[in-house]
């Protein structure tokens, strides 16, 4: 993740796509730090409505697929941004955001799923999970970078695993730690080690307790 200050009034920090994925090709726009892969493209949804992101070609497991890019803003900014850009937005830290620049950059269309295709290498890359096939919705699981409640909404996504509703708190569910290891934010990679030592060592507690007990009434 590259950041940088710009002159103004106030110094705010901006994240742009890698000089790799630039090289690449595949720029929102001329005027866009934003990279989505040449292999998508941004339609609209026949069905249920809005924009989502779509494989134009075949898509590999591990292949790069976009980039979200913006200002970084912390949770109080975030209430004072306008609407358009504040539902475009994803957490990176423990409360900052990325907020994009404008509404229309093409990695913000990518939609959540209970069942992705798609998710985070590092803070705002994404990339395949497994191969995505020409026609289908990119999407990934918010619950990869979204650790607090600026987001949540009742989720229609149709997966046979569907949760029903997309909360801050997803990140805390012990079967997505195993589906999507690797694939965290790495603010919520550090939380979920923090809540996996302290599981543990509660686990250890109760045994320990437990062999005392039973040592005492033998």
């Amino acid at each position: 993740m590259s950041c940088r200050e710009r002159p103004g009034t106030r110094p705010q920090l901006y994240c742009g796509a890698p000089r790799s994925a630039r090289i690449r090709g595949g720029l929102v726009s001329p005027g866009s730090t934003a990279y989505l892969t040449e292999k998508c493209e941004v339609q609209n949804r026949d069905v249920t409505g809005g924009n989502a992101v779509f494989a134009r070609d075949a898509i590999e497991p591990g292949e790069l697929i976009a980039v979200w890019t913006g200002r970084i803003v912390s949770t109080e900014e975030l209430d004072e941004l306008p609407l358009d850009i504040r539902r475009h937005t994803v957490q990176v830290e423990e409360r900052l955001y990325l907020a994009s620049h404008g509404p229309d950059e093409g990695p913000d269309f990518i939609n959540h799923s209970c069942e992705p295709n798609a998710g985070l290498d590092g803070q705002v890359a994404i990339v395949a999970l497994h191969r995505i096939q020409p026609g289908d919705e990119v999407t990934i699981d918010y619950a990869m970078c979204d650790g607090s409640p600026y987001d949540e909404f009742d989720c229609a996504c149709g997966s046979a695993c569907c949760r029903g509703r997309v909360t801050g708190e997803d990140w805390r569910n012990p079967t997505l730690w195993e589906r999507y290891a690797g694939h965290f934010s790495p603010y919520l990679e550090r939380r979920i080690r923090a809540l996996k030592r302290r599981r543990f060592r509660r686990k250890r507690t109760l045994v320990a307790v437990g062999t005392e007990a039973r040592e005492n009434t033998a």
